[in-house]
This record gives C-alpha cells, sequence and structure tokens, in this order.
C-alpha cells in the first residue's frame, strides 16, 4: 500500500524544501503539517495544494511505491537526501507520457467546445 505522508516527505526533501516552508504555504502550523507526512491517506483537494507547493505531480506522489525504492541515503543532513528507485527513468517517462496525452486530450475537448460555440454563433 503507497503511504502518501512518507511519499511526499521523501519527495520535499529531495527538493530541499523545509517542512516549515511547505506548511507556511499551505498556512497551517509545521507540527500540524508534519502530522500530515505521518498520514497514509490524505485528501485529493490537499494532496493537490501539497504537490504544487513542493511542485510534483500528485500522480507521482501517489505512485512513488516504497517497493521501488532501493535505498535512501542521508549523510548527516536532510539537504543532502537523495533517494534512488528501480528503474526512474521509465517510471518518469511513463508519468511523462500519460501526463501528455492527458494534456492533448483536454486541448482536444477544448478546442471542440470552441468549435461548438463557434457554430452556434453563427447560426445565431
Amino acid at each position: 500500500m503507497v503511504h502518501l505522508g512518507n511519499n511526499i516527505a521523501k519527495l520535499r526533501n529531495f527538493r530541499r524544501i523545509p517542512q516549515k516552508e511547505v506548511a507556511s504555504r499551505l498556512n497551517i502550523s509545521q507540527s500540524e503539517y508534519s502530522r500530515l507526512e505521518s498520514k497514509a491517506e490524505i485528501s485529493d483537494d490537499l494532496l493537490e495544494h501539497i504537490a504544487d507547493v513542493i511542485n510534483y505531480p500528485v500522480d507521482l506522489i501517489k505512485e512513488l511505491d516504497n517497493s521501488s525504492i532501493q535505498s535512501v541515503h542521508n549523510s548527516g543532513s536532510i539537504s543532502d537526501s537523495i533517494f534512488y528507485q528501480n528503474n526512474p527513468n521509465e517510471k518518469i517517462q511513463d508519468l511523462y507520457e500519460r501526463l501528455l496525452k492527458e494534456k492533448d486530450d483536454i486541448i482536444k475537448s477544448k478546442d471542440e467546445v470552441i468549435e461548438m460555440y463557434r457554430k452556434q454563433q453563427k447560426a445565431s
């Protein structure tokens, strides 16, 4: 099972963003934010806000899998933390391709709505 709080903590540490900074941007206390990172489940709305703050896609946070983590190396401080995954390029590429397809689908839908609107305007 994916533990969203752990995944957020790993990604936040990878970006070298302190808990206090994320908490401030979410308008909550650092201790409240720390409790969030200990939760396995986080609401989608809050997850979207956190993803925006730490600058990672929500899908990546949801799909980061502890079984694929090979190691977490910490050489004395959080700012030096680096995590490695099995086949990270493949996972990143898959996620990137899926996000691109979603973007293309959204653009196609938008274009169809615009075209329908233009046809309505001409018919009026």
